[in-house]
């Protein structure tokens, strides 16, 4: 782990781990319903990658606002997001935070400033720094983040978006999440010359940090956030992690495109929960029980919290224009 100033109060550690751990345990438990057939259509496991969702949204607050991606789980939980609300989502229950509309990939929790999952790649990107150039006309102080993979910086709309950002000097940070892979293919292929150079030819301030290491992460991601609190943003990071998974969850059979022993040593060598517990532990801050008892407490909540969208109920079939037509009475209830 990257060296940290040791508080006196470790709430901001211990939370910082059982964030990680809840994302880990939701995504376990959301590809157990897949494998089992219970829940529809794909999912893209976020396991491995814990440590940028969690380090970027312990620096924010609720009134900040994020964007993510296909792979969206993590930055949801990460945002403030429940297992029940989230569980029923992708279960298509009426409980879910988008009435079981927005499924894995399309949710969207208002309520702690998660603007959305987006299921097209890079199509956050505007809504994003629209977000953040909401906040300056305003004269509010909130920050966006707008979450996206390596494959993104494949896209136009990135380019069109961080132009806008760095002429107007919006409080906007591009996260850059680059697991390695872009769907079957690595980075290295897709992506010529540096990532972070792509922005810096905006003019953009950029960095580049181990995302398995959450605690470097949430001191950069500190610093930016209260510098472009201050009108000094647009920032841009890339973060170097990696999925466990395949692509989504139907992607099994990867050696192909990638070897067994690749993925052995990032898990066994390079796993953010493992690396921040060893930490947590030789600093004192907690024991093994300590954690073991955390871990336990977390993964009931988790399976309590698939039980009960199992069993909730499914929006009435007078919902499907619920939102859609604002001249429908109960749309606008």
């Amino acid at each position: 782990m990257s060296p940290a100033k040791k508080k006196t109060n470790t709430e901001d550690y211990l939370r910082m781990y059982r964030q990680m751990v809840r994302i880990r345990s939701f995504e376990d438990n959301a590809n157990q319903l897949y494998l089992s057939a219970k829940m529809p259509g794909l999912t893209h496991m976020y396991s491995g990658e814990e440590a940028v969702a969690v380090g970027i949204c312990e620096a924010l607050t609720d009134d900040d606002r994020i964007t993510s991606t296909h792979r969206g789980h993590g930055h949801c939980v990460a945002k403030g997001a429940e297992f029940k609300q989230m569980f029923c989502e992708l279960l298509g229950k009426e409980e879910g935070y988008c009435r079981g509309k927005g499924g894995s990939m399309h949710i969207a929790d208002q309520s702690h400033g998660n603007l959305g999952a987006n299921a097209i790649v890079g199509g956050s990107m505007g809504i994003a720094t629209g977000a953040a150039l909401t906040s300056k006309q305003l004269g509010r102080d909130d920050v966006a983040v707008c979450f996206f993979g390596d494959g993104a910086t494949a896209q136009g709309l990135m380019y069109e978006a961080m132009n806008m950002a760095a002429l107007w000097k919006l409080p906007v940070i591009y996260a850059c999440e680059n697991n390695g892979y872009s769907e079957y293919t690595k980075t290295e292929e897709i992506a010529a010359g540096s990532i972070i150079a792509r922005a810096q030819a905006f003019g953009i301030e950029s960095h580049q940090i181990d995302g398995q290491d959450v605690l470097a992460v949430n001191a950069l991601a500190q610093k930016l956030v209260e510098r472009a609190r201050k009108g000094e943003g647009p920032f841009f990071i890339e973060l170097m992690t990696y999925r466990y998974h395949g692509h989504h969850v139907g992607d099994i059979n990867r050696e192909y495109y990638r070897s067994k022993e690749e993925e052995r040593d990032w898990k066994e060598n390079r796993d953010p929960i493992i690396r921040f517990r060893s930490w947590l532990v030789e600093e004192g801050i907690a024991t093994e029980e300590e954690i073991e008892a955390m871990n336990a407490e977390i993964e009931k909540d988790a399976a309590d919290a698939v039980e009960y969208a199992l069993n909730a109920k499914y929006p009435d079939a007078s919902e499907v224009d619920m939102h859609v037509f604002t001249d429908i009475e109960h749309a606008l209830a």
